[in-house]
């Protein structure tokens, strides 16, 4: 009774930051996986969200499909990889390979269960999100309202058009851009090192001028990114090149994050 009582120290606020791309086959989702590492390691307290309901990926990229959530107090709790970062995925609650079914508000609900986890000391939070500029979309930004969005985009112009359709979805919700990410961006052949660009050039990077938002910077087409990302070993997790360009682009969030 007569022991000192220490203050409650007020639980900090959990912001969302969407990683979105108007269309699916872009790499988003190894990019969230890599970002949400790379914010890990410059001392951010972050979680990650899978919110592809129909096609989920981030338990492959992050090393814990063997994991299942348990439930507190009604509300999930995350799952941890070997890398420690909390997470939450559709694969973690579903059969491998078992296709959902499901409408619209049944896929919003399920997603609304991910992002109102009981996520503990997180201050950030990635979100995954889904292909496309539909309902699921529209709900999500409107119901959680992210702190900021980054947009992913290859170089060629079909992809940097529903990009722009992204944009344009966030700019609506009143979601503030973080930038833009071009990936894909250039391929070193193995044997000579020569540098080519099946996707083209530079076209992120003039969208988002033409768009009037930050460019965060480029990600190379590797086959290294590949294959540590189908291993569950996010490069960002590492050292070399690859690790660096994930880490130059996440501090350039992380600083965007502090001035916002």
């Amino acid at each position: 009774m007569t022991a000192e009582r220490k203050p409650v120290e007020e639980r900090k606020t959990l912001r969302i930051l969407a990683v979105a791309s108007g269309k699916g086959g872009v790499g988003k989702s190894t990019l969230s996986a890599n970002l949400a590492v790379a914010l890990h390691r410059l001392g951010i307290k972050v979680g990650l969200v899978d919110a592809d309901i129909y096609g989920p990926s981030q338990a492959k990229l992050m090393a814990s499909e063997d994991q299942k959530p348990v439930a507190r107090d009604k509300k999930l709790v995350p799952v941890t990889g070997p890398i420690g970062i909390p997470m939450l995925s559709m694969a973690h609650l579903v059969e491998p390979g078992k296709a959902l079914a499901w409408r619209g508000p049944m896929a919003g609900n399920a997603l609304s269960q991910l992002i109102d986890a009981e996520w503990g000391d997180a201050e950030l939070l990635v979100v995954d999100m889904p292909p496309g500029t539909g309902d699921i979309q529209l709900s999500m930004v409107q119901k959680h309202k992210p702190a900021g969005a980054v947009i992913v985009s290859t170089p060629q112009d079909l992809a940097l058009i529903d990009a722009t359709r992204a944009v344009s979805l966030f700019a609506q919700a009143g979601v503030p851009m973080v930038g833009l990410v071009e990936n894909m961006a250039g391929y070193a052949c193995p044997h000579c090192g020569e540098i080519s660009d099946p996707f083209g050039h530079g076209g992120a990077e003039s969208a988002a001028g033409d768009l009037s938002m930050p460019f965060l910077g480029r990600i190379p087409l590797a086959i290294d990114i590949r294959r540590q990302s189908d291993a569950g070993d996010p490069p960002a997790a590492g050292e070399g090149i690859h690790a660096d360009a994930f880490r130059a682009i996440a501090q350039k969030v992380a600083d965007w994050l502090k001035s916002a």
